[in-house]
């Protein structure tokens, strides 16, 4: 799933230094909860997750890591 994770951003340095489902599970929280971006322009949770599932849906990935990616998503933004 990391790997996957990585291959759907290949552009953050953060994201390809994950090592560990701890690190994964973080990396994915603080893009749900939009952390990185001013208060004031932040993006609801909700938001987030269907921009997520787009970015997931238009990907390369297989449909099994889509399919895992998806529903650590859904885990995620749910607690």
């Amino acid at each position: 799933m990391i790997d996957a994770y990585k291959r759907l951003w290949p552009d953050r340095q953060a994201v390809q230094q994950i090592t560990t489902d701890e690190e994964l599970e973080t990396s994915m929280r603080i893009e749900l909860n939009d952390e990185l971006t001013h208060p004031r322009v932040r993006k609801s949770v909700d938001e987030k997750l269907q921009l997520a599932y787009q970015r997931i849906e238009e990907s390369d990935l297989s449909e099994d890591e889509k399919t895992l990616l998806v529903q650590l998503y859904k885990k995620l933004a749910a607690q």
